[in-house]
């Protein structure tokens, strides 16, 4: 077995079969995404982020007193379940799975807030989690039609939808994504 083959099994068996698959059906709608927008992007990093982008996720607490000393890190990036495992995760593909491509772990990193600024690989893999075929949800198949055409437009919908949700949940609202839609809506360029 290949030392890939390898940090694939031990994939696995942290985060699930179920979550596993999730996370191959994550890199494969990358893949598809980046042909049919010409992104021209690595299909290595996009195997790798798209693969590796929950690599955290249900293991939060254990990670983050692990890696707690090490990176500084503050007790908030434990409270916000739906997102510690991205924040994380950047950290947990760097130290366990040995991946150091910066532009990799950024995908993590930002897979569920986004940030201002990003690289089309971050753009990618967020909108892939959000579209890869077993996701369900009130308005994922416009999603999927725009994500097709327009890469940007797509991240400006997932995270309106994603901060309309929380809205009607009183949910907090990760300042990230607030910025990361900010920064993404003030550099479009609309359409009259």
């Amino acid at each position: 077995m290949n030392d890939f083959d390898l940090k694939l099994e031990k994939l696995e068996d942290s985060i699930g079969k179920k979550r596993f698959d999730h996370s191959i059906r994550v890199y494969k709608t990358a893949l598809k995404l980046n042909e049919k927008l010409n992104l021209n992007l690595s299909k290595e990093d996009i195997k790798l982020a798209g693969i590796f982008h929950d690599c955290a996720k249900y293991n939060e607490q254990m990670y983050f007193e692990k890696y707690k000393e090490k990176y500084n890190l503050d007790d908030n990036i434990i409270e916000n379940k739906a997102v510690s495992h991205s924040f994380l995760g950047a950290i947990v593909a760097k130290e366990e799975y040995n991946i150091s491509n910066r532009d990799v772990l950024d995908a993590i990193k930002y897979h569920t807030t986004g940030k201002e600024d990003m690289n089309n690989l971050t753009k990618l893999i967020l909108i892939s989690d959000s579209i890869e075929p077993n996701r369900n949800y009130d308005g994922v198949d416009k999603l999927r039609d725009i994500a097709k055409k327009d890469l940007n437009l797509a991240v400006i919908m997932q995270l309106d939808s994603t901060i309309k949700f929380l809205i009607d949940k009183h949910s907090i609202i990760h300042l990230q994504t607030i910025k990361a839609r900010n920064y993404m809506v003030k550099g479009y360029k609309w359409k009259s």
